[in-house]
């Protein structure tokens, strides 16, 4: 078997390394989706079922070796208003006040579906459209999430909103036992890298604590993680078209949500261990994930960023890890929990702290002054929202919105002309720049049919044609010159603008010089044009 698991997986010092990375992710784990079924409104076990589930599904399918998925806050916060919605639609309809479960269940099958269509579709390889400044805020902010996140911890009932802080005692103890993990993780690998030292830490601390029988907040105090395998859920609530309406928009906005997530972690990663994955197959497998995920009554999940780098950081580069770490945590939830309740929070709070500085970046405060003034305020934005609202589908949408526009007035600036006056009379325009919607303003603004000659050239082998705006840009120009009685032609036209021009071609007449086999002469055509899209 063992021979088996290394022909699959890699080498026997990989195996050790992802196996005990993977252990390390399923303690962090542990805390993490009991976290988040309470902020969603469930039970935990269903947040660690979801956890187990997904992660072990990811592992295998998924497009990116090492990266972990399970349960996240940023799902969570939207499956709140599901579930406490769910329960009143349930009420409604007589069949409980406890239904809104189900219909999280329902919506995570749904969402599973949404997420499996999109990589039947290939669209996660439009995450390699995603600026970088965006990816500087997702990280940065993310990275303020998890910090933020860890603040329940240092209060008398993490579960509790508004829980009074530790104090006196309890406080220092906390603290100093978050200092130890960290010191521990941070000077560990300086003496041997043998061994994962977040483990290590997480192993150590508990000793100690259970050792000495020191009085701090543990694994327990949030909730007890036993429970059985899952089994298929039995519904009750009706599959119908009232249904399907209730959970439609709940199932695309997590489907959206958990797909960036997902894919940007992926990003992420590849930079991390200079290596490639497959987004179109995470696609699949982060929806394959969800639909089973939701069959056996667990909340749905994507790629976590903070467990991510934990198993990086651990050694854990292969599918193995994530195994592994899926494998452990259901160990943990059959046969453990007794012992895993007794961890102390301080030591998996530790753990995220140590993966926050992993996480942010560092240097983009750095060249906050040296970038482009569009870059460092998509930076600031997309972390800001991210903080703020902690919906990272809009962090991450707005931010390419902002580059997107800021690129179009750049470009749109860019375009200029130069002209000169040949020996037979002619006049030749050398347009430089790209021809879009940005820049068509300027473009006719630099014609002059009236004083030019007869003849006129518009020479465009240092510009481009990108979309309809600058083929409509280009009709109207021809008809202005031919309104005056003159000849205009396009010269040195691009393979790519040539392409446009012939999907266009009730507009222009596409000419190829013998002479040329490069470039092409367009000549246009007054009674013909494109029909007009705007109003």
């Amino acid at each position: 078997m063992f021979k088996l698991i290394y022909r699959k997986f890699g080498n026997r010092i990989q195996a050790k390394d992802d196996i005990l990375s993977g252990l390390t992710v399923a303690l962090a784990l542990v805390p993490e989706a009991v976290a988040f079924a309470i902020i969603a409104g469930v039970t935990p076990i269903i947040g660690l079922y979801a956890a187990f589930i997904i992660c072990l599904i990811t592992a295998v399918l998924g497009g990116r070796p090492g990266m972990i998925s399970g349960a996240t806050g940023a799902l969570a916060v939207i499956m709140v208003s599901l579930v406490i919605l769910g329960n009143e639609k349930g009420e409604a309809l007589g069949l409980g006040t406890d239904m809104g479960t189900q219909y999280l269940f329902a919506t995570v099958i749904l969402m599973g579906i949404i997420q499996i269509g999109c990589g039947v579709l290939k669209l996660g390889r439009f995450v390699r459209l995603i600026p970088q400044p965006v990816m500087f805020g997702f990280v940065n902010g993310l990275a303020i999430v998890i910090f933020e996140a860890q603040f329940p911890m240092f209060t008398d009932s993490p579960t509790t909103p508004g829980s009074s802080w530790l104090a006196g005692n309890d406080m220092y103890l906390m603290l100093g036992l978050v200092v130890l993990t960290m010191g521990i993780i941070h000077f560990l690998p300086k003496l041997t890298t043998q061994l994962p030292s977040s483990l290590v830490a997480i192993v150590s601390t508990s000793c100690l604590v259970i050792g000495l029988n020191l009085d701090t907040l543990v694994v327990k105090d949030m909730a007890s993680i036993g429970g059985e395998l899952p089994s298929i859920v039995s519904f009750s609530i009706p599959f119908n078209w009232d249904t399907l309406q209730f959970i439609a928009p709940f199932a695309f906005i997590l489907a959206a949500v958990g797909l960036i997530e997902s894919l940007m972690t992926l990003t992420l990663i590849d930079e991390l261990t200079e290596t490639r994955g497959n987004s179109t197959r995470e696609c699949l497998g982060q929806g394959a994930a969800n639909v089973i995920t939701g069959f056996f009554g667990g909340m749905g999940g994507c790629a976590m960023i903070g467990q991510s780098i934990i198993n990086i950081r651990s050694g854990g580069r292969g599918r193995l890890s994530g195994i592994a770490a899926g494998t452990f945590l259901l160990c943990f939830i059959l046969f453990a929990s007794s012992l895993i309740e007794r961890i102390p929070l301080a030591a998996l709070t530790g753990v995220m702290f140590m993966v926050v500085i992993g996480t942010f970046e560092w240097s983009s405060l750095r060249i906050l002054r040296k970038i482009p003034k569009t870059d460092a305020f998509v930076i600031i934005l997309v972390s800001g929202i991210t903080v703020i609202t902690h919906n990272l589908a809009l962090a991450v949408v707005s931010g390419v919105i902002v580059s997107a526009l800021g690129f179009a007035w750049k470009s749109a600036q860019h375009i200029h002309r130069d002209s000169e006056i040949k020996e037979d009379n002619s006049k030749v325009y050398f347009l430089h720049g790209p021809l879009f919607f940005g820049s068509i303003t300027d473009f006719n603004q630099g014609f002059n049919p009236a004083e030019d000659p007869d003849e006129v050239i518009v020479d465009m082998m240092d510009s481009r044609v990108w979309d309809h705006s600058g083929l409509e840009a280009i009709q109207k120009l021809g008809a202005r010159y031919q309104a005056a009685g003159k000849n205009i032609k396009l010269q040195h036209i691009s393979s790519n603008c040539r392409e446009l021009l012939k999907k266009a071609g009730s507009m222009v007449d596409i000419v190829v010089l013998p002479d040329d086999p490069s470039y092409h002469v367009a000549n246009l055509i007054k009674s013909d044009r494109i029909p007009s899209t705007r109003q």
